[in-house]
């Protein structure tokens, strides 16, 4: 009797061993896998911004990340956006609701840094001591202000859409008047060597450039991309011997304004980016606008 309870005892210890280190090498790969995700997607915006290792971000580059969420109550939705704003040298986050309609509700200072609020937890322990029952909430989608000094660059937005297998997740760069800056398909599953070429540069920069009353007109032609648009848009890969200025600016000119050339054998994948391109500029420029408004109106001192 007595050598089973040992036998028990050492089992049970050996277990409880085992789940501690087990439980200490997940806490600590998941602390990797979250810095490698987050190192990944600051790499990928400071790309579209046109900032490399031999190009380097200037230091009074800041991001700026504004939070969009839905606030349900009864039959009544709102819009809830976690705004940085300025408080003194440093950031903090005020909730500021508006109405469908993009009227002024309310807002409410939160208890949020800006590395708080880079954590989904911590925005929700944030908004649940202001947004109370049975109002509740569920976050829609972020977006990123680039500002250089007093200067606001650019808007980074994360955005997914259906593709020809699954979903489509990319980081859209837009200026100020909303014309594209870059475009980066940051992950796909669409048939290798066909559709999975949206990744590439020669289709994905096909967009960069096009300017917001193209965007809205754009379409998918099934035409072959022609081998110096092509050249000029591998032109950053160092594949090909660099153009001269001046015939940058001359093919440049010649093809602004043009639709997107799809894919050979993937029209359905290059139709899928370039719908889902201008739904997400057409969303944003709507959104943004109402927001500018209210900021304005209500004189909420944001950071960006």
């Amino acid at each position: 009797m007595k050598q089973i309870i040992r036998i028990t005892v050492g089992l049970t210890v050996s277990c409880l061993i085992a789940a501690l280190v087990m439980g200490s090498v997940f806490i600590v790969t998941d602390k990797a896998k979250k810095h490698n995700e987050h190192v990944n997607v600051q790499q990928t915006m400071l790309g579209l911004l046109g900032y490399t290792k031999s190009h380097p971000a200037p230091s009074d580059l800041k991001l700026y990340t504004v939070y969009r969420y839905i606030l349900t109550d009864g039959n009544t939705s709102t819009l809830g956006y976690l705004l940085p704003v300025r408080k003194g040298d440093a950031a903090g986050y005020h909730l500021m609701v508006m109405d469908l309609n993009g009227q002024f509700v309310n807002q409410h200072p939160l208890d949020l840094t800006p590395n708080m609020a880079s954590e989904a937890t911590e925005r929700t322990a944030a908004l649940k001591k202001v947004v109370k029952p049975p109002q509740t909430f569920v976050y829609a989608d972020a977006t990123i202000v680039a500002m250089l000094g007093q200067k606001r660059l650019a808007y980074l937005l994360p955005g997914e859409f259906p593709g020809f297998k699954t979903f489509i997740h990319v980081m859209l760069a837009l200026d100020p008047s909303f014309e594209i800056l870059g475009l980066e398909i940051t992950e796909q599953e669409e048939d290798p060597g066909l559709g999975a070429e949206i990744k590439q540069d020669y289709f994905k920069n096909q967009f960069k450039g096009k300017s917001f009353n193209k965007i809205k007109d754009l379409h998918v032609v099934k035409e072959p991309l022609p081998d110096e648009y092509k050249t000029y848009l591998e032109k950053d890969e160092g594949k090909r011997t660099p153009i001269p200025d001046k015939e940058l600016d001359a093919i440049r000119a010649n093809y602004q304004d043009k639709d997107i050339y799809a894919l050979t054998g993937a029209t359905i994948s290059s139709k899928a980016v370039t719908d889902g391109v201008k739904t997400m500029v057409a969303k944003f420029a709507y959104r943004i606008n109402r927001l500018e408004s209210v900021i304005s109106t209500q004189k909420i001192p944001v950071a960006f």
